[in-house]
């Protein structure tokens, strides 16, 4: 079957009839293949989560839907204020659980702290911090540490593998005790975890593993992000929460996944995507995403490149030898 030409409306989906497919699929897959009684979802206030929790929803009905705020030290008080209208809207029951404690226990804040302190000595509590992606001045992205004092002046800071590698194992330390917290409430409720990426974060191993990566159901990973864009209009996801922009909300500072990880806005980066997989010329998507062919044939490369780095964190734990189906 020949593919459709390539425009801007070549992510166009039926919303109807997308959701009506993963309604029906998801629910199958939690009171058949699971055999659980319904849904846990962590609602951070963003676009994903806040689309699976309205499909769980449809799927399985408001009763059988448990939402979870997990708000820490570093949340920005947006995501809990979205994180509840969303739960309002849907009618579902949620709770808070402030993982602030837990991650000060485990040392998440010291260590990370710590970590800083090899770039950056005179790094302190009261400082604020954050990630980004830097040019390296050689055509590549870099990640560098920008930190801001006290006083709102703001600095920019190279990072040593060292550095970086001990901030980012820090981190990691919030999604994982997220994913605990909402295996407590599935096990408690005898509920299935939804997982919320969409392909491009799956594709492109935007999580963490044992973390925000972990999950027996991820109903909207195969949907480009603009396509759940599609599907939070069509379900009726409050307008607050479809125009907030994306976020990571892991570091101190706001931080958008742009600047974080993918360098390019969403709609872009899924057009590129969508090249990439179906063979599009780079002049092609050039010319509907108003970037170069040039900035393409780059975008290419950097997907390719994540997705060796990153296929780590999709694989099973690895047997020395096969031992046959269980």
């Amino acid at each position: 079957m020949a593919q459709p030409a390539f425009s801007r409306d070549i992510l166009r989906i039926d919303a109807e009839a997308t959701a009506r497919r993963i309604q029906e699929v998801l629910k199958q897959q939690v009171f058949t293949h699971l055999r659980r009684r319904g849904i846990v979802v962590g609602l951070s206030g963003g676009i994903d989560s806040s689309v699976t929790a309205a499909l769980a929803v449809r799927a399985l009905g408001k009763d059988r839907v448990f939402g979870l705020f997990m708000p820490e030290t570093d949340s920005s008080d947006e995501g809990l204020q979205y994180g509840r209208l969303l739960a309002d809207s849907l009618g579902i029951d949620a709770v808070i659980e402030d993982i602030g404690p837990i991650l000060k226990a485990a040392g998440c804040y010291a260590r990370r702290d710590a970590a800083i302190k090899k770039v950056f000595p005179s790094y302190e509590p009261t400082y604020k911090s954050k990630l980004v992606l830097s040019s390296s001045g050689d055509g590549f992205a870099i990640s560098a540490l920008i930190v801001q004092s006290p006083a709102g002046v703001e600095t920019k800071v190279r990072l040593t593998a060292e550095a970086y590698l001990g901030i980012v194992a820090a981190t990691n330390f919030k999604q994982r005790t997220r994913k605990m917290l909402e295996y407590y409430h599935a096990d408690r409720l005898n509920y299935a975890v939804a997982g919320t990426p969409n392909r491009l974060e799956y594709d492109q191993g935007f999580f963490v593993k044992n973390g925000d990566g972990s999950a027996d159901v991820k109903p909207i990973a195969h949907l480009y992000k603009s396509q759940v864009y599609q599907l939070a209009e069509f379900l009726g996801v409050p307008k607050e929460i479809q125009l907030r922009p994306s976020t990571t909300d892991t570091f101190s500072l706001p931080q958008s996944q742009e600047e974080f990880y993918f360098s390019l806005p969403h709609d872009k980066m899924d057009y590129c995507l969508y090249g990439l997989n179906h063979g599009v010329p780079a002049g092609d998507v050039a010319a509907v995403t108003g970037l170069t062919p040039q900035q393409v044939e780059k975008t290419y490369r950097d997907i390719v490149t994540k997705r060796k780095t990153t296929r780590y964190l999709h694989l099973q734990p690895l047997l020395i030898e096969d031992i046959g189906e269980v």
